[in-house]
């Protein structure tokens, strides 16, 4: 399928590892333009010289941004109009805070995340909002935590529906000026943020058993099939497609 991205430009945060660059990765792969923003500077420029592998020379920039930070969703937006003069599509994706449960987080773990994962999240999508125009996109990457808890993720659990209402407020805010605003929620997916809350278990190869036996394909999925659905959610190719919820999760969800 022609997923009609070419020279089209595109903003993905959290985006130098695992998901959001798996869906970079098949942007470029496609003839897109990416910014791709991670905490860290050397990973930045490691997933930037990955990305031009794929896409060619000029195929991707990239910024050191913490989505926590309240000036990054201004400084990712006005680079990628900058550079290429227009701006197309924004996937929303941030690190997965601190596991635990309830009883054990504190109230400072609370708020750091709530700064990260939601509020910043939402400080993107309202930046980028601004900026597109009609076809324009915006997908958040959630967790099927929206759906059912995860065990042992008491801050992920209480934050990703919020941010899946959120996503569904502003698709009817957006709908009227031809935005789409979407939500994935991805499974297991071997992911090295999933491999670090299978070793935090204290037996990796236990979690993994366990986890794998409640996903009906019986495996974990792989970053690039996550970006594959998560780049066509973004793209003209998904044009009627707004609003919706979509697990990549190998039917692991078990609610409709």
């Amino acid at each position: 399928m022609d997923l009609d991205v070419k020279g089209r430009v595109f903003v993905l945060t959290g985006a130098t590892r695992g998901l959001g660059l798996a869906t970079a990765e098949v942007l470029v792969a496609d003839g897109a333009r990416v910014l791709v923003s991670g905490r860290n500077q050397d990973s930045v420029d490691s997933a930037v010289a990955s990305l031009v592998e794929i896409g060619g020379a000029g195929a991707a920039r990239g910024q050191a941004a913490d989505n926590g930070d309240s000036h990054a969703a201004g400084r990712l937006v006005a680079e990628a109009k900058d550079t290429w003069g227009r701006l197309d599509g924004v996937l929303v994706s941030v690190g997965g805070p601190p596991g635990g449960t309830v009883s054990d987080m504190t109230d400072e773990q609370w708020l750091t995340a709530f700064d990260s994962v939601f509020l910043g999240a939402v400080r993107l999508a309202r930046t980028a909002a601004a900026a597109l125009e009609d076809g324009g996109s915006i997908a958040f990457v959630l967790s099927t935590s929206v759906r059912q808890p995860i065990a042992g993720l008491a801050i992920s659990n209480g934050l990703r529906p919020g941010l899946a209402m959120v996503a569904k407020n502003l698709a009817d805010e957006l709908g009227p000026r031809g935005i789409r605003v979407n939500g994935l929620l991805p499974g297991r997916v071997a992911t090295e943020r999933v491999a670090e809350l299978d070793a935090s278990t204290g037996d990796a190869a236990a979690a993994q058993a366990a986890a794998t036996a409640q996903i009906p394909l019986g495996r974990y999925g792989l970053p690039s099939e996550f970006g594959r659905v998560a780049a066509f959610l973004l793209s003209p190719a998904a044009s009627f497609v707004s609003g919706a919820m979509v697990p990549v999760d190998g039917g692991m969800s078990r609610g409709l």
